[in-house]
């Protein structure tokens, strides 16, 4: 099984919604595991020409999964959960219904066509930073160092969300009571 990390987010529609729809497709997905999620922020939208506080603020997560599939294997799945939430790729960096970005896949170094792992710009960004950090404390970015360290260096902009971690909506906690 390798470790995946999976970066959520949204900026039209029912943001929320969306990512929590999202993460239980991604946890449904054929060997794929569940192992950790974070809880939601928002941050201003970031385009081409950088942060753009008159576009939609983005709903931002991070989930955490142990998988058997190949990563080309599961940057399809993901693009076809996406397409099931109405996404469009006409312009690049503009709004979304759903991305979902595949970040780091343990520890590998991959470079090809479509995917680009470690994601090369997620030190830049604290709205993956401090969800993945909410996630897994722990983690380091390949390359890059602790990922706590990265967002502390970087400045932490987002703004926390009252909702439940993603896989927590998913099915209740193990011996909760019924």
């Amino acid at each position: 099984m390798t470790r995946v990390v999976i970066a959520l987010g949204a900026n039209l529609g029912d943001r929320g919604s969306t990512l929590r729809a999202a993460a239980r497709a991604i946890a449904a997905l054929p060997g794929v595991r569940p192992i950790a999620s974070s809880s939601e922020v928002e941050s201003v939208a970031v385009t081409l020409d950088g942060p753009d506080a008159a576009k939609p603020r983005y709903r931002n997560a991070v989930v955490v999964v142990d998988t058997d599939l190949e990563p080309d294997e599961l940057l399809d799945a993901l693009h076809g959960i996406e397409d099931e939430h109405g996404r469009t790729r006409t312009v690049r960096w503009g709004d979304r219904t759903l991305d979902l970005d595949v970040i780091a896949v343990d520890d590998r170094h991959i470079d090809t066509a479509t995917l680009t792992v470690p994601h090369p710009r997620a030190h830049e960004r604290a709205f993956v930073l401090a969800p993945w950090a909410d996630a897994d404390p722990d983690a380091v970015l390949p390359g890059r160092g602790p990922i706590v360290a990265l967002l502390a260096a970087l400045g932490d902009d987002t703004e926390r969300v009252d909702e439940p971690r993603l896989f927590d909506a998913i099915a209740p906690a193990a011996g909760a009571a019924s």
